[in-house]
């Protein structure tokens, strides 16, 4: 492959677009309801629940979800529906670290949809969490063009 046909597919790249992103988030959010309302059944099923069990599932419910999925799978569940992964800029066919994960989460829900104000701003259409550590959401399986 010459280094032509390498620009011309990096021109031609489609990457997700807000409207995409926030579908995502929207399902996560679901899905964390969803979270919320099984580990209360699951709690209720017990007289006494330690405060420790309390606090471990609220951490993993409103902290540890995103980070977790986006290191291990390349992306939440609201991502997977969708078909977008979030990989390193670097090397599209890695996934993040848990730590580049931690950090992405904490940046993109300190800032909420500011983050994704510059998406439209930059070539590889990415958010302000994406540039602090260097990520870049793209679809999972090649999307094809009608």
């Amino acid at each position: 492959m010459n280094t032509e046909t390498e620009g011309i597919e990096s021109i031609d790249k489609e990457f997700p677009k807000i409207g995409e992103r926030l579908n995502a988030a929207t399902v996560d959010g679901i899905i964390i309801v969803g979270f919320i309302i099984l580990i209360s059944l699951l709690f209720s099923n017990f007289e006494e629940v330690a405060n420790s069990w309390r606090i471990s599932a609220f951490v993993f419910v409103f902290f540890l979800y995103d980070p977790i999925f986006t290191s291990l799978f390349g992306g939440t569940l609201g991502h997977m529906m969708f078909n977008l992964s979030v990989s390193r800029l670097s090397n599209e066919k890695r996934k993040l670290s848990f730590p580049s994960a931690i950090l992405r989460f904490i940046i993109k829900a300190s800032l909420g949809i500011i983050s994704l104000f510059t998406i439209n701003n930059n070539e590889n259409k990415m958010a302000i969490h994406d540039m602090a550590v260097g990520s870049v959401m793209v679809y999972r399986n090649t999307k094809s063009k009608a």
